[in-house]
């Protein structure tokens, strides 16, 4: 859970205010039930402070419902929704919506190496790397490496909203 508290945070989180131009969807695919993805909206999102318990009350608030079908997401509050559904549904629905997805993987290319846009996705693992299965699926993506080190999720989001904001 903790990771991906802290994902949340240095996705969305600004020293005072959120990034409105970034969106957060966790897979939470263990644990035996459906999977469920949660979307916090960078757009609408309110009543969440940036500190772990805050954003940990939320996914634990959402995992005790009942998970909605895998095409609709169910607002749980202010900009936070969720979903059944994993990668694969998630890269349906970006590629409907024109975001161009890339896997952080410190296997991939440099960041110069990647077409500039503003309509990233970037997918990233949570303290494990990516399955075989999970890369299987992600094939063909382009892959962007932040350098030959494993670094932890929240780095890289951080480095990421670095270069972003630097292009």
């Amino acid at each position: 859970m903790d990771v991906l508290v802290r994902a949340v945070n240095a996705a969305l989180f600004v020293s005072h205010g959120i990034r409105d131009d970034c969106h957060v969807i966790l897979h939470l695919m263990g644990g035996g039930g459906p999977n469920r993805r949660i979307w916090f909206d960078g757009t609408r999102i309110g009543g969440v402070r940036p500190d772990e318990r805050s954003i940990a009350g939320q996914i634990k608030g959402i995992n005790k419902l009942p998970v909605p079908p895998r095409d609709r997401f169910k607002e749980f509050s202010s900009g936070i929704l969720h979903s059944g559904g994993d990668i694969n549904q998630t890269l349906h629905d970006w590629d409907d919506r024109g975001i161009i997805p890339v896997l952080l993987d410190a296997e991939g290319e440099g960041f110069n190496s990647i077409q500039h846009t503003n309509h990233f996705g970037f997918i990233l693992s949570d303290d494990q790397p990516l399955s075989v299965q999970d890369k299987a699926s992600l094939h063909g993506l382009d892959s962007l490496s932040l350098g030959r080190e494993w670094l932890q999720g929240h780095s890289c989001i951080s480095i990421i909203h670095h270069l972003l904001d630097e292009s």
